[in-house]
């Protein structure tokens, strides 16, 4: 039977531990109302400017711009989003996951896939992994600001007109609530165009200047604009789920207190009805 001694340690230990977490839920906390903000602030503008670009898309012809040129798929790049830091449950385990589901979906009908990773846990994942790194970003989310969607955009349409990546894939964490998160694998590039019924032919537009001058400004945007929101619903969906594991992690700290505390009452409960049976005997003798 142990002593007590050693089982008031570990219940100061486990308190001590649980005071972290308490705390680290916390900061998690007030972290994930101001990513919350600046994410709800930007999902709009995103998903309308995607709506625009891919009806412009599809009234243009694919030569119009070089980011609408739809060619076969030999050479991929999958841009893999995911945190600097640990303690958020299965977050960056859930990214590398379909990271790795892709890759291998990619290689056995015969591409080659390119990664180009944000956050320092997917690249000390694929670093130990047999895929080729083709550029890193670690440190981004402190603090998290537009030049790094600009960097990745930048990479991604310099490597996609001079035809060393036949498409750019992104995948990453969107925000669904504080305790879900959906992983989401969508396509930069090239830019998707809408489908249009037979009946419904789309509408042709007149464009002001040109429409080569709309392209070259809006299209390379929205590929920044795109990379941007994913980067913060990124963020905001790593708060959320270290502040879930956080809270789980300090309610389990709780049960063990209370488990090892009960522990310990019957261990010195024992220990005194063993003292009082030595002296009964004692004083019998």
């Amino acid at each position: 039977m142990p002593a007590l001694i050693d089982i008031r340690r570990r219940i100061r230990s486990v308190k001590n531990t649980q005071q972290i977490t308490k705390a680290m839920k916390m900061v998690s906390a007030a972290k994930l109302r101001r990513a919350q903000e600046a994410m709800f602030a930007a999902r709009p503008y995103a998903r309308r400017m995607m709506q625009v670009l891919n009806s412009l898309a599809s009234r243009a012809t694919p030569e119009a711009h070089p980011l609408l040129v739809e060619r076969p798929q030999q050479n991929v790049l999958l841009i893999v989003v995911t945190s600097d830091k640990g303690l958020c449950g299965g977050f960056n385990a859930n990214i590398t996951r379909a990271a790795l589901r892709f890759l291998q979906d990619e290689q056995r009908v015969g591409q080659t896939v390119k990664l180009e990773v944000v956050g320092r846990k997917a690249r000390d994942f694929f670093r130990k992994r047999v895929w080729e790194l083709h550029a890193e970003h670690v440190g981004v989310f402190q603090p998290l600001k537009y030049e790094t969607a600009k960097v990745l955009a930048k990479s991604a349409i310099d490597g996609f007109t001079a035809g060393r990546f036949d498409a750019v894939y992104l995948v990453f964490n969107e925000f669904k609530s504080v305790i879900a998160q959906r992983v989401a694998v969508e396509r930069l590039l090239p830019v998707a165009r809408e489908e249009f019924a037979p009946e419904n032919p789309p509408v042709e537009h007149l464009y002001e200047p040109d429409a080569q001058a709309i392209f070259d400004e809006i299209l390379p945007r929205h590929v920044e604009v795109q990379l941007w929101q994913a980067l913060l619903e990124s963020a905001a969906a790593e708060h959320g789920a270290r502040m879930a594991a956080m809270d789980a992690a300090t309610n389990n700290a709780g049960e063990m207190i209370d488990s090892l505390t009960l522990y310990m009452n019957k261990v010195r409960q024992a220990a005194i009805t063993k003292e009082i049976i030595e002296v009964v005997s004692g004083a019998s003798s």
